[in-house]
């Protein structure tokens, strides 16, 4: 939740310029040659006068002229009817000071030039200083919202991703269930409750930025198992999970296309050869995550061609979820092929 302060920093960095002002103004106004006397009469009257002259005419081209200059984009038109305004404001502003000190004390330098040209000095730097606030708060805002669009956009084309996953698990899940149904398998109940807890996974808890890495986990442990049902027991699958992972957390589903891809490409119930190690190690912030699995001997494609969507979607989401604090290693070997991943947690 935002604080005061930076809810509404630009009305108080407003505050605190015009507080710096009046107070070197209010010096100025009591500044005093030895043995003069303070009228405090007099320094309250222009002091108040002085301070709000000046905040109306700053704040009449703060709000009215230079949002016409940004909407028309025409500095001629700005100049033509502020400067006119400017001048007779200004100028009225003199001769109300003029008749202020004057109740007080006759001085031919209130009437003079120099007074003139100083009061429309003061008038005018207040006014270029105050307009320059409105540019910066204006090209601030500007950034900020390029910002909010960009998050925006980079939340949608996450939420495709993600959306993407869903149909390619849905696929495996049937392929698993009809194979269980055709061999009248006695697990079904315990793959129907696997299954619900994986997809209460998918459609819920990966809907947040970041998720445990124990759910990411336990969902890749269900998963396993529904493979394992499927292959039986004659494929040695290892998973080791090193360093604690309780507190950590993780982008939702980056971790379990890579093991799809390695029952889907290493593993067959007709290669006794085949084998598939999975390690997860957390150290030091970072997320160490490796899958090495047999091949298949096929010829034509390679691994990662045959990959297609689940690979570049993955890769897409980690760029997308942590930009420049990720390393992606793939090794496609002649008799096995490997993926290691880091990510930096910190």
């Amino acid at each position: 939740m935002e604080s005061f302060a930076q809810k509404h920093k630009k009305v108080l960095f407003h505050i605190a310029f015009w507080c710096v002002y009046a107070s070197f103004f209010f010096y100025q106004i009591t500044f005093t040659r030895a043995g003069e006397e303070l009228n405090w009469s007099r320094i309250f009257k222009d002091f108040t006068f002085h301070m709000a002259a000046m905040m109306a005419i700053s704040y009449l081209n703060y709000f009215y002229f230079l949002p016409r200059l940004l909407k028309h984009k025409n500095f001629g038109r700005y100049a033509l009817e502020f400067i006119p305004v400017f001048l007779v404001l200004a100028y009225l502003v003199v001769l109300i000071k003029q008749s202020i000190l004057s109740q007080h004390f006759f001085s031919k330098h209130i009437y003079s030039t120099r007074f003139t040209v100083n009061v429309m000095i003061s008038a005018l730097f207040l006014v270029v200083f105050v307009g320059l606030l409105k540019f910066v708060e204006d090209w601030f805002e500007l950034e900020a919202r390029k910002k909010e669009l960009e998050n925006e956009s980079l939340t949608s084309e996450l939420r495709f991703l993600k959306a993407q996953i869903n149909p390619h698990f849905l696929f495996n899940t049937l392929n698993n269930l009809y194979y269980l149904a055709y061999t009248k398998s006695q697990n079904t109940t315990e793959v129907i409750s696997k299954l619900s807890q994986m997809m209460r996974y998918m459609l819920y808890d990966s809907n947040h930025p970041e998720v445990p890495l124990s759910k990411e986990i336990e969902y890749m442990q269900n998963y396993i198992s529904l493979e394992q049902l499927r292959l039986g027991n004659h494929v040695p699958i290892e998973f080791a999970i090193q360093g604690d992972v309780s507190g950590v957390k993780i982008a939702p589903l980056v971790l379990i296309t890579f093991l799809e891809n390695a029952f889907k490409h290493g593993v067959s119930n007709s290669d006794a050869d085949s084998w598939i190690n999975i390690t997860i190690q957390v150290r030091d912030r970072q997320c160490y995550y490796r899958v090495e699995n047999s091949k298949i001997p096929e010829s034509g494609k390679t691994v990662k061609e045959k990959s297609g969507i689940g690979l570049s979607n993955v890769k897409r989401r980690l760029q997308l979820s942590y930009p420049d604090n990720y390393r992606l290693e793939i090794q496609d070997l002649e008799d096995r092929y490997a993926v290691e991943l880091k990510i930096d947690l910190a």
